[in-house]
């Protein structure tokens, strides 16, 4: 009984603090969200006594929400200003979508008054078709207008609005036609180079890789990367990656020999007391604890160690004038490394770790080139974070 109580009680504070968040949301002119709260709970048990507030303030919300709108819309009406087309077609479609939003809870019945909520509903398909046919015609022209100036930063802008346009009336006019137009005639494109200023050769697949701009997942939908010249396409900028230095250290071994010692379990011993009778539990049995010994091992440990270098500037270059934009060094590196052991001894006087440096042997070292190439990874992500922050503008 007290538990059914205690739930009760938890049902009724929940619910409280549900109605006074909307009536809040009511009285500080959030009527969307209050809406959109009390059809939350509406949406199961509607009949409830409990709900029956939600629905006195979703009525409230709804016809406030609604005179608001009517008034920007009259204002908006008034000015006339071409400017303020998109806000009058988005006004007609809240107006619309708040409509459908409720329609799927009613009727909504109010036992106090013995009548149903009111939710005087209209039909805006007429303002919603001539508002946004007016706003596609702005969009259009606007669009127009900007491609006109002929510089990269209107031809995105009208981008932008043409595909808003193509969003709200698909296939208006020629508009997929000036898609196409404003994406290119807005995009920078960059053609480029590697240049290799070292005493060594740099491995042709490093530089195949490098200039796979397929894998680095650029960021910047207005600059394109290109590694040979495309027919047709002015380049607006360069992007030249100088190889500068070259450093790749001779192949080392290194040698050391140390002892470990560990206390390890061996099996079990009796437990004898201070005359030394073995110690019996209470059933009669012998006790028997841990037994430990020490063990020794003499590690003999091998390091194979080669490390790779590579020094590169970026540089960003205008096409028009010849201007170094930017400048950015570069510097990655590569480390090969094999450590393997053997042993005398007991080898559980290692850590565990150490047991797998048992088992390995001596391997080739990689040539020159290959590790060269090793360093392609490190670089090319250095590389990819320079182009993603570079900005041309």
């Amino acid at each position: 009984m007290k538990k059914t109580t205690l739930i009760l009680l938890l049902f009724f504070i929940i619910s409280s603090c549900g109605v006074k968040q909307t009536q809040q949301l009511v009285s500080n002119g959030n009527y969307d969200e209050a809406i959109n709260n009390a059809l939350a709970n509406l949406r199961t048990n509607k009949d409830k006594k409990s709900k029956q507030d939600y629905i006195y303030l979703l009525e409230e919300a709804f016809a406030k929400a609604k005179e608001r709108d009517l008034n920007n819309i009259q204002m908006l009406n008034i000015e006339s200003n071409p400017n303020q087309i998109e806000k009058l077609y988005n006004y007609y479609v809240q107006l619309n979508d708040r409509q459908e939003k409720i329609k799927p809870v009613l009727p909504l019945f109010l036992l106090k008054e013995n009548r149903n909520a009111i939710f005087p509903f209209e039909n805006y398909n007429n303002q919603i078709v001539s508002s946004k046919n007016a706003l596609a015609e702005y969009l259009y022209k606007s669009a127009l207008q900007l491609m006109k100036t002929n510089t990269k930063i209107n031809f995105r802008n009208a981008f932008d609005e043409l595909t808003y346009l193509n969003k709200i009336s698909p296939n208006y006019k020629e508009v997929n036609r000036l898609l196409d137009e404003a994406k290119f005639k807005g995009t920078d494109f960059v053609l480029v180079k590697t240049k290799n200023e070292t005493n060594m050769i740099i491995p042709a697949r490093l530089q195949t890789d490098l200039l796979d701009f397929s894998t680095y997942r650029l960021n910047n939908p207005w600059i394109v990367y290109h590694n040979a010249p495309q027919k047709g396409t002015k380049y607006d900028f360069s992007m030249m990656i100088l190889f500068r230095n070259i450093l790749v250290s001779p192949e080392q071994i290194k040698e050391r020999e140390f002892i470990k010692e560990r206390d390890i379990k061996d099996g079990y011993k009796k437990v004898v007391d201070a005359n030394g009778k073995v110690v019996l539990d209470e059933k009669g049995k012998e006790v028997l604890v841990d037994n430990f010994k020490k063990v020794t091992v003499q590690i003999y440990e091998y390091r194979q160690l080669k490390t790779c270098q590579v020094t590169a500037k970026v540089e960003f270059v205008s096409t028009k004038g010849n201007q170094l934009l930017q400048s950015y060094p570069v510097t990655s590196e590569f480390v090969f490394e094999n450590i393997y052991a053997t042993y005398k001894g007991d080898r559980r006087a290692s850590e565990e770790s150490y047991y797998a440096t048992f088992d390995r042997r001596a391997v080739p070292f990689p040539t020159s080139e290959q590790m060269v190439y090793d360093t392609g990874e490190d670089l090319k992500s250095k590389i990819k974070d320079i182009m993603n922050t570079n900005r041309f503008e």
